[in-house]
């Protein structure tokens, strides 16, 4: 496994729907790292090649210099040519022993999951972690389907890989998640749609650390 349980505890998602005219996601980024955000993953949907790689540059020396794994969405050619420390790709994207083939065995490699069956699958396929969800309603991704407590806790007991939970986590629902057996939370809004990413992301650490030990029960 190239990524430990610790790393995973706070997975910040960027999005640049949150942004301000003008505003790039530089400075959110390192107000997130600074907070204690764990990992990050760049998630772009929009932007053209050269300035996806150009904001992918900036944004992995930010995670270098604060020591924290940076992950590319989809783009895993971006993140084979840029080196970034990971990709993590969906169901719908490419299948995940693809992934792991063009990235090799070094890299980590995320992938999405909502059902048992798909969690199986990509753990087989060389997957280190899981992304679960959305399991609470979610405005930041259009398509999504809310996974329940009951899913999340058969998929964490079927796999031997670390599991984060993603969808609509906030402050103050993550406790719902208890004794499901993740090792962590993945957040877009919670961090980059508040005025303070910082504090967001001091916040969600300190209370996702509180709350470690029962999750992962």
């Amino acid at each position: 496994m190239n990524i430990s349980k610790e790393q995973l505890l706070l997975y910040a998602v960027t999005d640049r729907h949150w942004l301000k005219e003008g505003e790039g996601l530089e400075v959110p980024v390192e107000k997130a790292l600074k907070g204690g955000a764990t990992l990050l993953q760049l998630r772009e949907k929009e932007l053209d090649e050269e300035s996806f790689e150009a904001e992918a540059l900036v944004l992995h020396r930010l995670c270098i210099q604060y020591k924290v794994p940076f992950i590319i969405n989809d783009n895993v050619q971006l993140a084979v040519k840029i080196n970034a420390e990971g990709v993590h790709v969906g169901q719908e994207d490419m299948e995940a022993s693809e992934a792991r083939r063009l990235i090799g065995p070094g890299r980590i490699l995320g992938v999405s999951a909502q059902t048992v069956e798909e969690a199986i699958r990509a753990e087989k396929a060389g997957a280190d972690y899981l992304g679960v969800g959305a399991v609470f309603p979610t405005g930041s991704k259009d398509d999504a389907v809310e996974v329940s407590k009951e899913v999340l806790r058969d998929i964490c007991n079927a796999v031997s890989i670390p599991v984060v939970a993603i969808g609509g986590i906030t402050i103050d629902n993550m406790a719902e998640l208890g004794k499901t057996g993740i090792c962590g939370i993945s957040v877009i809004s919670a961090i980059f749609g508040t005025e303070d990413a910082e504090k967001a992301s001091k916040a969600l650490k300190e209370r996702a650390e509180s709350f470690l030990k029962e999750w992962s029960v």
